[in-house]
């Protein structure tokens, strides 16, 4: 069992560092070709391109990561009424179900990138081929399924609390003492 805890965590590094690497790396092209116009009246053509490559990255790896840190997107009003059975199992089967769509979404993808691959696209600025832009979203789309699964586990296993995401207890069941009795 330590060694899937420490690939865990060699995992959790590597999708920190990815993320990190492609949110400055849009933050620069951005601002770079937006500051190049004004004052050199020019425009990079290579800008777009790895703007659109680390908007991808970023999003399809962070898929795993929100998931690990229950920062996903939830549609919460019935789920934070309801009562903490109810949660209970809504907090496994509705990690399922998603796992379940990722997966499904990671072989179809992969799909995509094969015919991508045997096509021979380039891109048009870089000249590179166009499968490495459509790689990260398989990947991303499996390590979000497998940490849909680990939520689904997390919450399986202990039977006392929900956890949101396998480093996130759920926020209803916390007790926050200087709010209690104040409406916000």
């Amino acid at each position: 069992m330590n060694v899937l805890k420490v690939v865990d965590k060699i995992i959790l590094k590597i999708e920190e560092f990815i993320l990190s690497y492609a949110v400055i790396i849009i933050a620069l092209m951005v601002v770079g070709k937006a500051l190049s116009r004004a004052l050199f009246s020019y425009s990079p053509p290579f800008a777009d391109e790895v703007s659109q490559i680390a908007i991808v990255v970023a999003t399809f790896m962070g898929i795993s990561y929100a998931a690990r840190k229950g920062r996903h997107i939830s549609m919460s009003a019935f789920y934070d009424l309801a009562p903490f059975k109810v949660r209970k199992v809504l907090s496994v089967f509705i990690p399922l179900v998603t796992a379940t769509v990722l997966f499904v979404l990671a072989y179809y993808s992969g799909f995509y990138v094969l015919d991508v691959y045997e096509s021979g696209r380039v891109t048009s600025a870089l000249e590179m081929p166009a499968y490495y832009l459509y790689l990260f979203i398989p990947i991303g789309f499996l390590l979000g399924g497998i940490q849909f699964l680990r939520n689904a586990w997390i919450n399986i296993k202990h039977r006392d609390e929900v956890y949101l995401g396998t480093d996130a207890k759920d926020y209803n069941d916390e007790k926050t003492n200087e709010l209690e009795g104040t409406h916000l």
